[in-house]
């Protein structure tokens, strides 16, 4: 979670972009076959999942294999942990209470959650939802370097750390910046969100995600598990990058909660985001607030919930809206282009969480070339 999503969302064109142009030209024949093709063979995952569109045409496909040791070929079919695309449904949902009247995104911390964020240097009273929504709120991730020691060193994949115990450890140390005063990508922010989401309801965060967005678009194979360490149904198995690569598919995604525990297909992931970027899921007003973006480096910048690169695209750059999420053993991109006619979205098998803690590789091969070939 916490280094994994600022490595990935925060320094997402230094991950995404190397040796991006050179690989995109020499794909042939369907550009984004072959460099998905290239990802699984060379480039190291055993497997990837992808769902194309250009205008109503769509392709979903699947190479390599969701679990190499059975041999289970990858398809579209097949469930991953989505990690961070989570908090475009979170805002989504925080969103529409904002323009149903139930809050305002000038709300403070303090105000919808009082004396919940309590440390050193922290000022919950100008700490703004619309903040928490855009990473400029000052909320860091938890510091300590031992966070996920239980997991990784101890062995146990099913320890739970919940969602008031990371927010609790997370501001045992000062914060980034004052609120409004620079950009930083906090899964903090989001947990507060998912809290600041069950306080103006009155129920369960997952009941709000689930009766607003998961049943009226009819994503049937996404769900939001709490602290099982197992994925449901036919899924893909993620692993790291050690030699033998360790199977980290089962692991509990307690600590994420609304930063990124939910579980999805490609498919279910590109319905989701299409519906959002074209305006059906949230108010003219509230489109904008999603839309509304605060810079954070030279190639990207973030909205409420979503965020933008810049592609170096042949002949001129373009811009593309999404998300991206990495965690144990998953990495996924879904993205797509401003006007909303291409999009992909790219799940791969590999993601490797002690590597990212330790400021070392985390995926095989960068797989910005097959997002090149579906959105230039």
């Amino acid at each position: 979670m916490h280094g994994t999503a600022k490595v990935v969302a925060g320094a997402l064109a230094g991950v995404l972009l190397a040796s991006a142009s050179a690989e995109t030209a020499a794909a042939t024949g369907d550009p984004v076959r072959a460099a998905v093709a290239d990802l699984v063979g060379a480039g190291g995952f055993p497997g990837a999942v992808v769902h194309v569109r250009n205008g109503e045409t769509v392709s979903r496909f699947g190479a390599g294999y969701a679990n190499p040791v059975t041999r289970e070929l990858a398809g579209p079919h097949h469930r991953f942990r989505i990690a961070s695309n989570t908090k475009a449904f979170v805002a989504t949902v925080v969103l529409r209470l904002a323009g149903e009247g139930a809050l305002s995104l000038d709300d403070t911390v303090e105000r919808r959650l009082p004396g919940v964020v309590r440390g050193p240097g922290y000022e919950p009273d100008k700490i703004t939802l619309r903040m928490l929504l855009n990473h400029t709120s000052g909320l860091h991730d938890p510091l300590d370097p031992h966070f996920f020691d239980p997991y990784l060193v101890q062995g146990n994949r099913a320890h739970v750390i919940t969602p008031s115990e990371v927010i609790r450890r997370s501001l045992a140390d000062r914060p980034s910046f004052a609120p409004g005063a620079g950009v930083q990508y906090s899964n903090t922010g989001y947990l507060l969100l998912g809290k600041v989401i069950e306080q103006v309801t009155r129920r369960d965060v997952r009941e709000e995600i689930q009766r607003r967005l998961l049943d009226p678009l009819g994503l049937g194979r996404t769900y939001f598990p709490v602290w099982s360490p197992f994925l449901r149904g036919p899924h893909l198995h993620g692993y790291d990058m050690s030699t033998p690569a360790k199977d980290m598919t089962v692991f509990s995604p307690s600590y994420d909660w609304t930063a990124g525990a939910m579980v999805s297909t490609v498919d279910d992931l590109a319905t989701f985001h299409r519906a959002l970027l074209a305006g059906r899921l949230l108010a003219p007003a509230q489109q904008a607030e999603l839309k509304r973006l605060v810079p954070h480096g030279e190639f990207g910048a973030y909205g409420a919930g979503v965020e933008t690169l810049t592609l170096p695209c042949p002949g001129h750059p373009k811009t593309v809206w999404g998300n991206t999420g990495a965690g144990p053993g998953f990495f996924s991109v879904s993205m797509s282009t401003e006007d909303g006619s291409k999009q992909i979205v790219l799940a791969l098998n590999v993601y490797d969480l002690a590597a990212d803690v330790h400021g070392g590789r985390r995926v095989p091969k960068p797989p910005m070339p097959a997002v090149m070939a579906a959105l230039c």
